[in-house]
């Protein structure tokens, strides 16, 4: 008996995943998703579908989410206009208000839902809570016009806690962490999504940080497509910055992404949700779609090196 070709799709592919599920059962994976994802609600069924299988292997995965979009949209209906410096929300009383709201509230809970509609036993957290992440406000900070902005209720991270974590997916549940913290007195604070994945990916020495963005991942010319970036280093990361291959929403996941490097997480991927399975061809193929940033490329190996780049 002969397969049909659906059937041999399927089963090549099941043989071509069996050696990344042995070698990530077990891992910590951390998955960062950005507000416009939540733009499409198809396209954020299709990237929690994909959430679900690495669950469902024996991945131990964290999601992590934002919500700029969502957040611009609250505080322009509430009379409030937003306001970004260098690619961070300036955040007043009022502002950190609607955060707490459209972050805790609004999207932690539409995630929630999709995890269980898939099967997901997803337990729905902030930096609040158990004291995940401990903050502080930050200081007025210097521009390099001279300028000095203060960005008001705005955190830097002092530490993780990641025995909430690791409780929760040592019971089998799925964290899925809105990125709202507080200082020793309760200020309620506001921390960027990717710069509270980056430490938290460092805290449980995950084997990846995959960020989840619109874009297909590192451009060296933001305006060619054809100059995507396969793959890189630290080095290399500073001298795309320097090139000028940053706009000022890519400056705080370039300074993430090297958090978590440092931090001693193994890889970091910047994939886009645009991308059909953009998530399962990064972790289960070679290949992958996006852009691969490691401590150093030399520790790639050479059929890592191939054109297309690395997605292991």
């Amino acid at each position: 008996m002969s397969y049909r070709p659906e059937q041999a799709v399927a089963i090549r592919a099941m043989r071509n995943a069996a050696p990344y599920i042995r070698m990530y059962k077990g891992k910590v994976f951390v998955v960062k998703v950005g507000g416009a994802l939540f733009a499409s609600p198809e396209a954020t069924r299709s990237l929690m579908e994909q959430v679900a299988i690495l669950h469902q292997v024996g991945i131990r995965v964290v999601l992590v989410h934002g919500g700029g979009p969502q957040l611009d949209e609250m505080q322009r209906s509430l009379g409030l206009e937003p306001k970004m410096v260098d690619g961070r929300r300036v955040t007043d009383a009022k502002t950190v208000e609607v955060t707490v709201m459209v972050l805790n509230g609004l999207l932690n809970t539409r995630l929630l839902g999709i995890c269980r509609e898939l099967g997901i036993q997803a337990v729905g957290i902030s930096g609040v809570d158990g004291g995940l992440v401990r903050a502080h406000r930050r200081a007025p900070v210097r521009l390099a016009d001279g300028s000095q902005v203060d960005y008001g209720q705005v955190g830097d991270i002092e530490a993780i806690e990641p025995d909430v974590l690791n409780q929760l997916l040592d019971a089998g549940y799925m964290p899925v962490v809105s990125p709202i913290s507080c200082d020793a007195q309760g200020t309620v604070l506001n921390i960027n999504a990717d710069t509270v994945a980056a430490r938290i990916g460092a805290a449980l020495g995950a084997e990846k940080l995959l960020l989840c963005t619109g874009a297909a991942g590192i451009f060296e010319d933001l305006g060619d497509p054809s100059t995507l970036v396969s793959y890189t280093d630290l080095d290399g990361l500073k001298r795309l910055e320097a090139g000028g291959s940053f706009a000022d929403g890519m400056m705080p996941k370039a300074m993430a992404i090297e958090a978590a490097i440092r931090g001693g997480v193994r890889r970091v991927h910047v994939i886009s949700f645009k991308s059909t399975d953009a998530l399962l061809a990064e972790v289960f193929t070679n290949e992958g779609l996006g852009t691969l940033i490691v401590a150093d490329i030399k520790a790639l190996s050479a059929a890592e090196q191939q054109p297309g780049g690395p997605g292991a």
